[in-house]
């Protein structure tokens, strides 16, 4: 991957809707060789997909929180399968640490969130938190590239 790969996920990540001729213009290339470079990202799966950007609490759903959970090694395929069923289930990672899973859900309240830890609790114990803001919201991988690392962001 060179810079010109780099600046065409840059743009798509801020805007994938941006045209070829847009693109091609900052990139000083033609439109059919953007085209071409933009198909080689998604052969190679660098590129996973295309998606808007919703606003959850203009949907109604004010309430977003992380719930662990933990589940047993045996039950987890069917725990996987149960949230995938579930819309409010924004995201679930199997993580490290005193819990399993990590799931980021989004709910219209509070007493939807009750229902939905007591239906997860059957699987193990959890530990909620609600999110009261996001400072830094979620971004792309453009600014990350090989090499780069926390430390050098602190002069370590």
């Amino acid at each position: 991957m060179d810079e010109i790969d780099k600046k065409i996920l840059q743009m798509l990540q801020e805007n994938a809707r941006y045209s070829l001729k847009k693109i091609a213009e900052s990139t000083f290339l033609s439109s059919p060789a953007v085209s071409s470079r933009i198909g080689k990202l998604e052969r190679e799966d660098i590129i996973t997909g295309y998606h808007a950007a919703v606003d959850p609490v203009k949907l109604g759903y004010h309430i977003t929180a992380y719930v662990n959970l933990d589940v047993l090694p045996g039950e987890k395929l069917g725990f996987y399968e149960r949230m995938a069923e579930i819309p409010n289930v924004l995201e679930c990672s199997c993580v490290t640490g005193d819990y399993s899973m990590l799931l980021k859900v989004a709910f219209r309240s509070t007493m939807e969130l009750d229902a939905f830890i007591g239906e997860v609790q059957k699987y193990g114990k959890t530990n909620t938190q609600i999110v009261l803001s996001t400072p830094v919201g979620p971004r792309g991988a453009d600014g990350m590239e090989a090499g780069d690392s926390f430390l050098q962001s602190i002069n370590y």
